[in-house]
């Protein structure tokens, strides 16, 4: 089992950048694949980038294709998702997921969930 947290959200205006971490407890932290999802007010959670276990491949929403960045920190436990060129459509509460399966981008294939940052962009 492994329990994540996140940190980093925050306000911010238009065009700006952001780093979200995730931190996983626990020495298993290598044998998840790591998702981060966002859910907007009054919309479905979506998914936003993946990456495997290694780090080696990545997945992402080509609405933040080119402006996000997901990458991961073994020996850290810990995965990173960074946001630049944010948008106020970027607004929502992002969450960290894990998943025991092959890094995915389909939200019931995780097994792990954080309790969601919050980031709001202004215009």
């Amino acid at each position: 089992q492994v329990q994540l947290v996140e940190s980093g959200g925050g306000l911010l205006q238009a065009g700006g950048s952001l780093r979200l971490s995730c931190a996983a407890s626990g020495r298993t932290f290598r044998s998840y694949a790591m998702g981060w999802f966002r859910q907007a007010p009054g919309a479905e959670r979506e998914f936003v980038a993946a990456i495997s276990r290694s780090g080696g491949v990545t997945y992402y929403a080509d609405s933040v294709k080119g402006r996000f960045t997901i990458s991961r920190d073994n020996a850290k436990n810990t995965v990173y998702l960074q946001m630049d060129s944010l948008k106020p459509e970027d607004t929502a509460v992002y969450y960290c997921a894990a998943t025991t399966r092959l890094a995915n981008t389909v939200g019931p294939a995780y097994d792990y969930w954080g309790q969601g940052t919050q980031v709001t962009v202004s215009s």
